[in-house]
Order: C-alpha cells, then sequence, then structure tokens
C-alpha cells in the first residue's frame, strides 16, 4: 500500500468554524477527471460543502470575508482533508478551524491552501510595531534550522535551509494584521518552498491563517495573503481596541514574537514553523498551524517527507 500526501503537525487549540451567511460555491470536476486518484479521495471531494461569502469563526469572534474569490471548508471537513487527503498525522486536526483555498480550485490541485487558527494568546501589544529587529529574528531562526539539520540528516532526511524573506515582516496598523514570509530550501530539491503568514489581532488573541506553496506561485499566495489581511472583522467586543488592561491578560511578547515563532513562544518556547524536531520517524512542527497546500506532493517535498512508504 503506498501512502500519499503531505506530512505536517502542528499545535494549536481545539475549536470549531461556523459559517454566517455562508453562500454555496459551486464545486469543480478536477477530483472526478483526475486520473488515477483514489475511489475514495474522489467520495471525500464530492462529500464536502465548500461555503464563500462572511463566514463566522466564533471563537475567535471574527468573520473571514471571502466574497467569492475564495472558499472555505469548516473545521471537520479541514481535518478530513488534511488527514485523509494529505495523509498527515491525525493529531494534525488538533486547533484547525477551517481551510481556505481559491475558487475554481480542489483540495488536490497544484495550489496553496490557508489553514485557520486562533491562539487566545493574550493581547499582542503593538506599540513599538516600527522598532521591531526582525533582522535579529532572522538570524536566529536560520540558526535554529541549521542545528536541527543533523537529526533530519540522522532520520533520513535531506537537510533544509531558511533562505532568507519572501517578503520581510509587515504591520498595518489599521487593520492590525502582519504579514510575512520565508523562503525555505531542501536539499536536493530543485524548487524553493514559501511559507506565508498571517496573522490578525484581536483583542486577546490572534487568529492565524497560514499558507504553503512554491516560490513560483508567490505572486498568487502574495495577493491572498494581502487580501486576508484585510478582510477579517472581529465582532464588537473582540476588536483589538476592545482590549481592556485591567481586566485583559497580555501576551508575553510583541509582534517580533508572532515571527520568531508565532503563539507557540508562549506555549512551546521553541522558534515555531522552523523548529523541526523528528520523533518516531514523523516531522512535527512545533508552532501555530501551518500547513501544506493541496499540492500534497510539493508540500511533502518542502518538508523532507521520503517520497514513497511502501508497507
Amino acid at each position: 500500500m503506498v501512502k500519499w500526501g503531505s506530512s505536517a503537525a502542528a499545535l494549536a487549540l481545539m475549536c470549531v468554524a461556523v459559517p454566517l451567511a455562508a453562500k454555496d460555491t459551486p464545486k469543480g470536476e478536477a477530483a472526478a477527471a483526475s486520473p488515477g486518484l483514489p475511489p475514495a479521495m474522489v467520495a471525500l471531494e464530492k462529500s464536502l460543502h465548500p461555503q464563500s461569502g462572511d463566514v463566522r469563526i466564533p471563537e475567535a469572534k471574527a468573520v473571514l470575508h471571502l466574497g467569492d474569490r475564495y472558499y472555505f471548508l469548516p473545521a471537520a471537513e479541514a481535518k478530513r482533508v488534511l488527514v485523509e487527503a494529505w495523509h498527515n498525522p491525525p493529531e494534525t486536526g488538533d486547533g484547525v478551524l477551517g481551510l481556505v483555498l481559491a475558487k475554481d480550485t480542489t483540495i488536490f490541485d497544484n495550489v496553496w491552501g490557508a489553514v485557520i487558527s486562533y491562539e487566545d494568546t493574550g493581547h499582542v501589544d503593538d506599540a513599538d510595531a516600527r522598532s521591531q529587529d526582525y533582522g535579529t529574528v532572522l538570524k536566529g531562526m536560520q540558526d535554529g534550522t541549521e542545528q536541527q539539520n543533523a537529526d533530519r540528516k540522522q532520520a533520513g532526511y535531506p537537510a533544509m535551509h531558511l533562505v532568507g524573506w519572501a517578503q520581510p515582516p509587515s504591520y498595518d496598523g489599521v487593520n492590525h494584521s502582519l504579514i510575512w514570509a520565508r523562503e525555505l530550501a531542501v536539499e536536493g530539491d530543485p524548487a524553493n518552498g514559501l511559507n506565508y503568514d498571517v496573522r490578525l489581532l484581536g483583542r486577546t488573541g490572534v487568529l492565524s491563517l497560514n499558507m504553503l506553496a512554491s516560490m513560483k506561485d508567490i505572486g498568487d499566495v502574495r495577493s491572498a495573503a494581502q487580501s486576508f489581511g484585510r478582510s477579517v472583522s472581529f465582532e464588537p467586543g473582540g476588536g483589538y481596541s476592545d482590549f481592556n488592561a485591567s481586566t485583559d491578560k497580555a501576551a508575553e511578547y510583541g509582534l517580533a514574537g508572532l515571527v520568531a515563532g508565532g503563539v507557540a513562544v508562549g506555549v512551546a518556547k521553541k522558534v515555531g514553523l522552523l523548529a523541526i524536531f523528528l520523533k518516531f520517524g514523523k516531522v512535527i512542527l512545533l508552532g501555530v498551524a501551518a500547513f501544506g497546500a493541496a499540492a500534497w506532493g510539493a508540500v511533502r517535498k518542502f518538508f523532507g517527507r521520503k517520497d514513497e512508504e511502501t508497507i
């Protein structure tokens, strides 16, 4: 039996996404028409209920305004895609609120997918947004990545290198959104990987949208990331400006901490996405949810998974 799909897992809290005034999105026929897909995967694709329009994320007290450019799969279906279609470990679904993809694409198309999660981190102070030293953050992340390569090679995985910023961190003080992207190189892979991160700051937590793709797709992914940074609104009482210092908790870190490791800085005290540890033959990503695109083959390469496993 051949296993196929992406390989990633992340630490996050369990929550559920529920559509608000959502409408059904027409589904393409790519899954049914794609040769080589197992019948179970075709059935999975047909069982999904993509939604567009406004989608409510109750645990985050937020609404995604997707319009008709993207579609949303709720938590239960997103977890099935991650585990059954993209062949992640079951724990990958922990903390996933939903999955967003571009319209007219399926879960098997070679495109990006944005995994949504939320962490009750406490209020992240953006007062020093202009003075953040992201160059130092990048150097620390690069050093941490290189330190893990010996373990990766010993376990039979190729070394991975953080090339640098594909987009330096930028903060939108109006929408309270922080966006950045990293370029990743895996030894033996001619195509570099692209990891885009979008963080929306709320009253006492951070809504996260993470995308993984190839550098060749940076234009499309950048456009989607910028759109996501402007398309989220928090409900009354849950917005950034609703923070009450006398009653609400504050985060243990600022914007640089989000970039260095996302919400995991206060949870796991690790570097984040790039703090990769090999345990029991699986690739475990410590940090906020940062899953692959529907391009399960590409994701497998980006994370250094052995091409095929046969049982």
